[in-house]
């Protein structure tokens, strides 16, 4: 697994970069936006820490500045149906600190500035970022306003946009709250999705 790479820019484009290190070993970077704009020129001096994903027929990296951007990053692609570009390209346009405001002031529809995500996936990514990234910053487990409405209603709504079927979602829904009437919707939300876990598994 590859995860610092430090050396000289042999090339560089958009959101792409290869760095040669002293050992003679070329290495094809993807990186988000901030990063191609601050690399060097080339023959430049770079050093990059990496998140390698490998598949069956590749072996891709991704560089990022700091080891805290490389950790947002794999907090995004652990979000359902988000994908390695799509993180790197919410990277492109948000920092690590912006998400995290992102999530504490329940702002979902700011994650429509990105390319390829509307407004569903918006609120879906948003929901699963919140339980992410929770304990990492100015994130508040209570009540978000792009959430909106009753806690029944919200939960059912969060669920639904996690691609659960609506029955399921309010089936669960309702029997978590009918159990703990007094949580919030943080908390009902995720202990929804602690059973729908569990009736899976």
């Amino acid at each position: 697994m590859i995860g610092y790479v430090e050396g000289r820019v042999l090339a560089r484009r958009e959101r792409w970069a290869i760095v040669l290190t002293p050992g003679g070993v070329g290495y094809e970077l993807e990186v988000p936006d901030p990063v191609a704009a601050a690399l060097p020129p080339q023959g430049g001096q770079v050093c990059l820490f990496v998140h390698t994903v490998v598949r069956e027929d590749a072996l891709e990296l991704f560089g990022f500045a700091t080891l805290d951007d490389r950790e947002t990053f794999r907090t995004l692609i652990g979000i359902t149906k988000l994908g390695p570009r799509t993180a790197l390209a919410i990277l492109s346009r948000f920092t690590t600190e912006d998400l995290l405001r992102i999530v504490a002031t329940g702002d979902a529809d700011a994650l429509i500035q990105v390319s390829g995500i509307g407004k569903k996936s918006a609120q879906r990514i948003f929901i699963e970022l919140t339980y992410k990234l929770e304990g990492k910053g100015p994130v508040s487990a209570g009540h978000h306003p792009a959430l909106g409405g009753g806690v029944l209603s919200d939960v059912i709504a969060g669920l639904t946009n996690l691609g659960y079927p609506e029955a399921d979602a309010s089936r669960v829904a309702g029997a978590v709250l009918e159990a703990e009437p007094d949580l919030d919707v943080a908390q009902a939300l995720r202990q929804a999705l602690k059973r729908l876990a569990s009736e899976k598994s």
